[in-house]
């Protein structure tokens, strides 16, 4: 990776800090960004996970006086960590041409739950609560999903959510960001420790991602958030669209 490789990765890092932090769905960013510097499909997507799990934590910190007699945890933090082990390998096992279609499609599938966020957010102001093993399987396929690919993770997991559980917004912020920690860390270290990670892109996109993040979070009330959500997914669009043309 050259000078000018490794800037591109810092901004686009910077970019996807502050996204997140405003309206989420920012590694639809950061993806396209590690594919643009030359890293195959399958690499970029590895590397994209590593380098989103250290902005998870923040938000379990934050949120930690919410998770109080959260009990439904014990059953959904071991379904995400299993569905995300499985995630992870599946991903690992797939060819990269095969790779090549399923990522623009993962893409597009990430692109259009942004799109539909706030018919979502009006959806969880009816939660439903379903019984125990319809809880464990969503979230194992919550798993499966971030593990396999990360892109509006926290999104994906919210509107699940809010189909299988009954409780009150900001637990169930709360438990997705416990849930969206569980997932990153399983698949940062599994990626590590099996995937071929670009450690010199995650080096230069972690910064990035911390001094957005503080960027979004302190300037972040004077942007629409609304506004930023369909450029993510105008965007998301467009990359989308790209990668099939890539994969013809």
């Amino acid at each position: 990776m050259d000078f000018s490789q490794a800037l591109l990765l810092v901004a686009a890092g910077t970019i996807t800090g502050a996204v997140n932090a405003v309206a989420g769905g920012g590694s639809l960013l950061t993806f396209p960004a590690l594919l643009s510097v030359g890293l195959p499909p399958v690499q970029a997507s590895v590397t994209n996970s590593v380098s989103v799990a250290f902005g998870y934590i923040g938000g379990v910190a934050s949120t930690r006086k919410d998770l109080a007699g959260q009990t439904v945890l014990k059953q959904l933090v071991p379904a995400a960590i299993l569905g995300t082990l499985t995630g992870c390998f599946l991903l690992l096992g797939t060819p990269e041409k095969l790779f090549d279609w399923i990522a623009p499609s993962l893409v597009l599938v990430a692109t259009v739950v942004m799109a539909a966020q706030e018919f979502l957010t009006k959806r969880l102001a009816q939660p439903q609560d379903q019984p125990k093993w319809a809880k464990v399987a969503a979230v194992f396929a919550i798993g499966v999903y971030g593990g396999y690919f990360i892109a509006a993770i926290g999104v994906i997991i919210m509107a699940v959510l809010g189909l299988v559980l009954n409780d009150q917004i900001r637990r169930m912020v709360a438990t997705k960001n416990v849930i969206q920690l569980s997932i990153g860390a399983v698949a940062a270290t599994t990626f590590a420790l099996f995937g071929p990670v670009a450690w010199t892109a995650v080096a230069a996109l972690v910064p990035g991602t911390i001094l957005g993040g503080f960027l979004g979070g302190h300037f972040g009330r004077r942007l629409d958030a609304k506004a930023v959500r369909w450029v993510v997914v105008a965007f998301g669009l467009l990359v989308s669209a790209v990668l099939f043309a890539r994969a013809i």
